[in-house]
């Protein structure tokens, strides 16, 4: 697998087109942190991490309003042809912040929210509505 966040936001958006209340992904380090910051801002209900035969993987409980998914929108922005960083003072906001973006900086990976509340800048890695 050649791009694994672009993998689990595929999973998430194919999960939520066809109403699946639960999805399940390998494992990483970076799609936990990705998750932690989904559930931060209240775009999935929860994640749980296990361990079936010594192979780690993460179940997602999507979020859903009146058998609506919450997600409308996830947007990859950076990919490893081509990696999009952002300067503190370019980050701009998703809809009218009505979405996030995600933003992995050496202070962790966080929304562009917080990362212009720090004024730290890094890599922009996707977008979400």
């Amino acid at each position: 697998m050649t791009d694994p966040i672009a993998d689990l936001l595929t999973r998430i958006r194919n999960a939520s087109t066809v109403g699946k209340q639960t999805v399940l992904v390998p494992y990483s380090r970076m799609k936990q942190e990705i998750l932690r910051v989904l559930k931060e801002e209240q775009f999935i209900v929860d994640y749980e991490i296990t361990t079936v035969g010594g192979i780690k993987s993460i179940h997602v409980t999507l979020k859903y309003v009146d058998a609506l998914p919450v997600i409308r929108m996830l947007k990859k922005v950076s990919t490893p042809g081509c990696r999009r960083y952002v300067k503190a003072d370019d980050i701009t906001s998703v809809r009218n912040n009505y979405g996030i973006a995600i933003i992995s900086t050496s202070r962790g990976i966080m929304t562009n929210r917080q990362a212009r509340k720090l004024h730290v800048g890094g890599e922009l890695l996707c977008e979400i509505s």
